[in-house]
């Protein structure tokens, strides 16, 4: 599933016209994006929560030469799905 087929199942299901459906879902990741910027975690219960974490710096391999790298520590976005999302999928 891409994002036209969820404007559209969002669009069919609400009855509302697919503009509105990607107006709402724009604003839902737009401001689930700016809570994760802030450090913030977003929790959807029963769905699942997004949070961020941080990766350390580490040294790393090139596969193509063997040759050792640095790879920069890095924010990382985690997502953890809640108990009625993963009882539907099981």
């Amino acid at each position: 599933m891409n994002k036209t087929d969820l404007i559209n199942g969002m669009a069919e299901k609400a009855g509302i016209s697919k503009a509105a459906a990607k107006k709402a879902l724009d604003a839902f990741l737009s401001d689930v994006e700016g809570a994760l910027k802030k450090g913030k975690r977003v929790s959807l219960v029963g769905f699942g929560s997004w949070s961020v974490s941080k990766r350390s710096a580490r040294e790393g391999r090139n596969p193509q030469t063997g040759k050792t790298i640095k790879i920069k520590a890095k924010n990382v976005v985690k997502f953890k799905a809640g108990s009625d999302l993963s009882n539907a999928v099981n």
